[in-house]
């Protein structure tokens, strides 16, 4: 029989228990102390690779002391002589604005979005961070912890690749950056240097680029616009995607809001106000696209392509307004004359759909590849009769063209009209406003046109228009454009024959002059006055009044061509460009614009002659000057004639304003201070007016780039003449009459003005009065060869 077990008492269950339990504890102790050992070996682990990252990354880390002069690519920008700017040159628009420029509304607005802790922080934002990681984690909108001073080191020193190392070395140049820089300085860099779309670079190239307007003029809602750009400046760029631009604008309102930067109120009309996003040229800036592009050849050449990186900025003898007024005068008077000419249809045509919201997407594609040109503006005719025309704008604006505006395109309204001019449904047209308000038709001109206005005391240009338009025709007319000047030449002629004797009282027959072949030696030459009208003898004061071609035969017969092809080098003009022929009184060679300008100041100024400059002087982007062209006084220039050639010259140019073919002038302007003389080719090919004030000389021209008749009733006096006037009237506004000083050696006999040693008769007193084809200078010069004949021969008239 077994015996029972004997009971446990309760002090041996507790000691057998408390056995077993220290086993159990130190394995849990074992693993807690081995992950402790882990964690603090991975640590001191990391500690060390990061020293050794450090030790080695930190010396190649890019030196940052040139940020402290922080300079960035600039543009090449020119001004006029009041600082009005002309034009900008370079890959990336930039304007450096010191940090105490730019306004407050627009840092605030930055801060607001990309680091509103940045003053607060040392460089890496550690609570944005984890506000970062947790918003990411927690699915909600996406959120980046890139402070400011990490996006300048990214974007001034770092390539833009995501990896690891790259990351290193951004924290690494953060910290380089907030220990060598002040936050002032390391804002300012960014504000200055991130990329905002449009090729603008920094805030101040942003507002202009995007609302026309400097920095500091920007409102609330049109900073918190600018301010959106950074994070993508494509996504919410406001010209290609206004929408989305939109949107993150006013979400960067309400960050402002409530990082205390605006009130409530600010608010709420900042996020109401409607913004003007400049989507298409700038029409504030001063047509100068020619005097710019002159410039940019100019610099260029003397610095290469530092000249589009240095921030150089060129300031040009231009006056800004009366540039402007060039600029106006010149395209009224081509778009004058082109309303007189034959309607050449409209310049396509595209198929239009029937449901409104494609015939608007047609209309946008369409004008897209028609943009407007200036104030000459495209559109799509949506429909057309002969006595109204409805025509949609790529703004979507509807016009309608009634009564006189349809009159420069009636034929291709009419119902005969061929296909290729018929203006229909789709037709792609070009419209005007009138001064009365309303819209008129018309089209592109294929004539062109410059004009040049210089001071003739110093030679200074004061306005420049190369061409209709810049865009479209880049070729630079006003100093590029070689061309006839017609009877615009003759005062050179009249010039040169008062040193041989001549008067303004010489009498010189006005009758008809032959050359046969025994003395052209080819085909017989039989010149003409340009309205085919004799009025006999004259004085040679009437003769250049009312452009007698045979009166300036004759004066060049006696004076020699060879003597007058001289004479005109005086001038400034090449003497091989104007054979020495007695084609050569009618204007048969070549000059420029710009040369006959300055050859006219030679009379303005009383005989000296100038060059024509352009650029006044030349400044770093701090406003240093690196060089600047001292303004000559006249009389340290060359003398060209004697004063009293040139004041008798002027005299007889001021008939020609006076009584003469530019009569318009003095009437129109109502002053006896102007002189000039028109100018128009042989089948009105070129037409010219070329004139002056003492204080400004002016020369209009037009006509086709490939030479052709402008027109059997178009002369120098109805186109340029025009262009003239409409400048002087602005150039001249609060200019005071200028009498000329009578220099020595003239005497005024009977009203008439002599040289002294020819004021008892002992000039030349008649020319042409014995013999009809020789007059009394003897044997006429031969005309050229034949084939230089072809080319010249009665080529000009008045």
């Amino acid at each position: 029989m077994p015996r029972p077990s004997p009971s446990k008492s309760p002090d041996q269950s507790d000691t057998r228990s408390s056995r077993v339990r220290p086993t159990w504890l130190r394995w849990v102790l074992r693993i807690i102390l081995w992950l402790v050992g882990l964690a603090t070996a991975a640590a001191l682990g990391l500690v060390v690779t990061v020293a050794i990252a450090l030790s080695v990354a930190y010396p190649n880390l890019p030196d940052i002391s040139d940020l402290a002069d922080y300079r960035p690519k600039l543009p090449l920008r020119v001004y006029s002589a009041e600082g009005a700017l002309l034009g900008e040159f370079g890959e990336e628009r930039r304007n450096l604005t010191p940090i105490g420029e730019i306004p407050k509304v627009m840092k605030d607005a930055v801060l607001a979005i990309e680091d509103a802790r940045f003053f607060q922080h040392g460089g890496v934002d550690y609570k944005g961070v984890l506000r970062a990681g947790l918003a990411n984690l927690g699915r909600v909108k996406s959120q980046g912890a890139s402070t400011i001073t990490m996006q300048v080191a990214r974007n001034v020193y770092l390539s833009s690749e995501k990896t690891f190392t790259r990351k290193i070395y951004e924290i690494l140049l953060t910290f380089k950056l907030e220990h060598m820089l002040s936050k002032d300085q390391i804002l300012e860099i960014y504000m200055n240097q991130i990329y905002l779309g449009n090729r603008a670079y920094g805030f101040a190239a942003a507002s202009e680029a995007y609302f026309g307007k400097p920095l500091k003029s920007i409102s609330i809602a049109e900073a918190a616009m600018l301010a959106g750009l950074p994070k993508a400046p494509s996504a919410y760029n406001p010209i290609s995607n206004p929408k989305r631009a939109r949107i993150r604008q006013q979400y960067i309102i309400e960050r402002m809001e409530e990082n205390g930067f605006i009130t409530a109120q600010q608010a709420a009309e900042a996020k109401k106000e409607g913004l003007r996003i400049r989507t298409g040229p700038d029409t504030t800036r001063v047509h100068a696209e020619y005097v710019a592009e002159m410039v940019r050849q100019l610099i260029f050449s003397q610095y290469g392509n530092e000249a589009y990186t240095r921030g150089l900025n060129v300031y040009t003898t231009l006056n800004a307004a009366e540039q402007e007024a060039a600029y106006a005068a010149l395209r009224r008077g081509i778009m004058d004359y082109e309303r007189r000419q034959h309607y050449r249809g409209p310049e396509k045509f595209v198929p239009l759909p029937v449901v409104a919201q494609e015939v608007e997407d047609a209309i946008d594609d369409a004008l897209a590849n028609h943009p407007d040109n200036g104030d000459v503006l495209s559109a799509v005719v949506l429909e057309a009769t002969a006595r109204k025309i409805v025509a949609a704008r790529a703004n979507g604006d509807t016009l309608e063209i009634t009564g006189d505006g349809l009159k420069p395109a009636q034929s291709g309204l009419s119902d005969k009209a061929p296909p290729n001019t018929k203006i229909r449904r789709g037709a792609i047209i070009r419209v005007v406003k009138t001064p009365k308000n309303t819209w008129e038709i018309t089209q592109l001109p294929e004539v062109e046109g410059a004009f040049v206005a210089l001071d003739p005391r110093n030679g200074s240009i004061r306005a420049l228009v190369g061409g209709f338009d810049f865009d479209k025709n880049k070729f630079n007319h006003a100093t590029q454009a070689w061309r006839q000047p017609g009877s615009s030449f003759k005062p050179f002629i009249y010039s040169a024959a008062l040193e041989k004797g001549f008067t303004p009282a010489t009498v010189i027959n006005d009758a008809p002059l032959f050359f046969d072949a025994g003395v052209t030696g080819g085909q017989p030459w039989e010149p003409k006055n340009y309205d085919g009208k004799y009025d006999g003898p004259m004085t040679m004061r009437t003769g250049l009044a009312k452009s007698k071609n045979m009166i300036s035969i004759r004066i060049l017969q006696a004076v020699g061509p060879k003597t007058a092809q001289e004479w005109v080098g005086r001038f400034g003009f090449d003497p091989e460009k104007h054979p020495p022929y007695l084609t050569m009184a009618l204007g048969a060679g070549s000059v420029t614009p710009l040369q006959m300008a300055s050859a006219y100041s030679v009379f303005a100024n009383g005989g000296y002659r100038i060059n024509p400059w352009l650029i006044a002087k030349v400044t770093d982007h701090k406003g240093r000057v690196i060089s600047e062209t001292p303004t000559a006084a006249t009389s340290e220039n060359p003398r060209a004639i004697e004063a009293r050639n040139a004041f008798i010259m002027s005299s007889l140019l001021q008939e020609v304003t006076r009584t003469g073919t530019a009569a318009k002038a003095q009437a129109t302007l109502k002053r006896p201070d102007l002189y000039g003389k028109t100018g128009t080719t042989n089948d009105s090919v070129d037409a010219w007016f070329a004139g002056f004030q003492p204080s400004i000389a002016a020369i209009t021209w037009i006509g086709y780039d490939t030479p052709r008749n402008l027109g059997s009733r178009e002369t120098g006096g109805g186109l340029s003449l025009p262009v003239w006037i409409s400048f002087m009237e602005r150039a001249l506004k609060g200019v005071p009459v200028m009498e000329p000083t009578v220099p020595p050696g003239l005497v005024n006999v009977g009203g008439e003005w002599f040289y002294e040693e020819y004021a008892r008769n002992a000039g030349v007193s008649s020319v042409g009065m014995e013999d009809r084809s020789t007059g009394s200078a003897g044997a006429p010069q031969a005309p050229p060869p034949s084939e230089e004949r072809s080319r010249i021969l009665d080529l000009f008239r008045n």
